[in-house]
């Protein structure tokens, strides 16, 4: 299950510039890395290392099998995503076991061929989802909590700094929120000099503030003159069809019909929805009745694909996906619409995710198991791979 936020508001005018914005990204080689570490199209090991539900042992969740798995499908990476409470237990020793089968895992991909961003999903003082789930987040005002997250990775470099620089790298933290953009930038800085110190030449990835959503990458400040990293950005737009009657989600009061291509709901179902609101939709709904398919998600991403192109750097976007509550052939549709987009325009990417209720087997959500592997949606992952 994949919760999601709410998303900042961008004033009117803002959002009209974006939209307006000339289509103009030719597409383009992958820019590539002194390191070597090369991806194009991954899946994420969700629920495993990161926002374990327990629904099955984690010794059956994912196994060396998978790892072929997704090889023969056509992938050429997994990001691995965990959080700091399943590797680590709360007096900061680390939890052996959780380290053995991270290391597990990064063995089996790369007997697959298969290269790995180890993401630090969440840590005890953020997490992504902290403003829908009553949590409150301390890392950006807290000089003590910004030292223990740098020590997090120090600890997780002297585990991992053996692996080749070509097959493993770092995305230093999944969706931050920070109340300003420059408190995650200061973060960026100080981990980034942290790493550096010692593992010159490691891959890491970073995103924006607010969520990593396209349209803040421009205020994340990269390091520069460093050839070694990835730009990520994550996309859920549009959030009512991708997310539909989610029960995490304030969306969930919509149950009328939504449809892609084109506006989400009608402009009955949207006026009435609006009448609705007390301030918690807004932001879910704003774009609903957006013409949505390929040009409209080209101009979701292209904030992200601009600020990329101008530091020549690779971007990434490391999480995208839609539930199976939708008509099956409008949710295929927006998978075979969204990887065009991004392959055209020359992104790597991720979609959320391998197993769970966004992932690419089939998803049995009254006994939370996973079923056969959906080969329909797989093909529509890899439908770019075709042409």
């Amino acid at each position: 299950m994949k919760a999601y936020p709410r998303f900042p508001r961008f004033g009117a005018g803002l959002l009209a510039c974006l939209l307006l914005l000339p289509l103009s990204l030719a597409t383009a080689a992958i820019p590539a890395n002194p390191a070597g570490f090369v991806i194009r199209r991954g899946t994420n090991l969700s629920h495993w290392l990161s926002q374990d539900f327990n629904w099955q042992p984690r010794a059956q969740w994912i196994t060396e099998q998978d790892f072929a798995f997704l090889a023969r499908s056509g992938f050429d990476h997994v990001r691995l995503p965990i959080d700091e409470k399943e590797m680590w237990h709360e007096n900061g020793s680390p939890n052996e076991p959780a380290f053995a089968l991270m290391l597990q895992a990064i063995g089996w991909a790369r007997a697959q061929g298969l290269r790995v961003i180890v993401d630090l999903h969440t840590v005890r003082t953020h997490h992504f989802n902290a403003v829908n789930e009553g949590g409150h987040n301390t890392l950006f005002n807290d000089p003590k909590a910004q030292a223990a997250f740098i020590g997090l990775w120090q600890q997780l470099s002297a585990r991992l700094r053996d692996q080749p620089v070509n097959a493993v790298a770092y995305e230093i933290m999944n969706e931050p929120v920070a109340d300003d953009h420059e408190d995650w930038n200061r973060l960026v800085v100080a981990a980034h000099a942290a790493i550096r110190k010692l593992e010159p030449d490691r891959v890491l990835v970073f995103g924006s503030n607010r969520w990593q959503i396209p349209q803040t990458l421009p205020f994340l400040q990269v390091p520069a003159g460093d050839r070694n990293i990835i730009l990520s950005t994550h996309t859920y737009s549009p959030f009512l069809f991708t997310h539909y009657t989610a029960n995490w989600t304030p969306t969930k009061v919509y149950t009328g019909a939504v449809h892609y291509p084109g506006p989400v709901i009608s402009a009955a179902d949207y006026e009435s929805l609006k009448k609705q609101d007390k301030g918690q939709l807004t932001d879910f709904i704003g774009t609903a009745r957006d013409n949505w398919g390929k040009q409209r998600i080209a101009q979701e991403l292209e904030p992200a694909i601009r600020r990329a192109r101008e530091l020549g750097l690779q971007l990434y976007c490391g999480e995208f996906g839609c539930l199976p509550t939708v008509t099956r052939a409008d949710r295929l549709a927006y998978y075979r619409d969204i990887v065009a987009v991004m392959e055209e325009h020359g992104l790597a990417w991720a979609n959320w995710e391998y197993k769970g209720d966004f992932g690419i087997f089939e998803w049995h959500g009254g006994n939370m198991t996973t079923g056969a592997p959906d080969t329909g949606l797989i093909d529509a992952l890899m439908s770019g791979a075709k042409k």
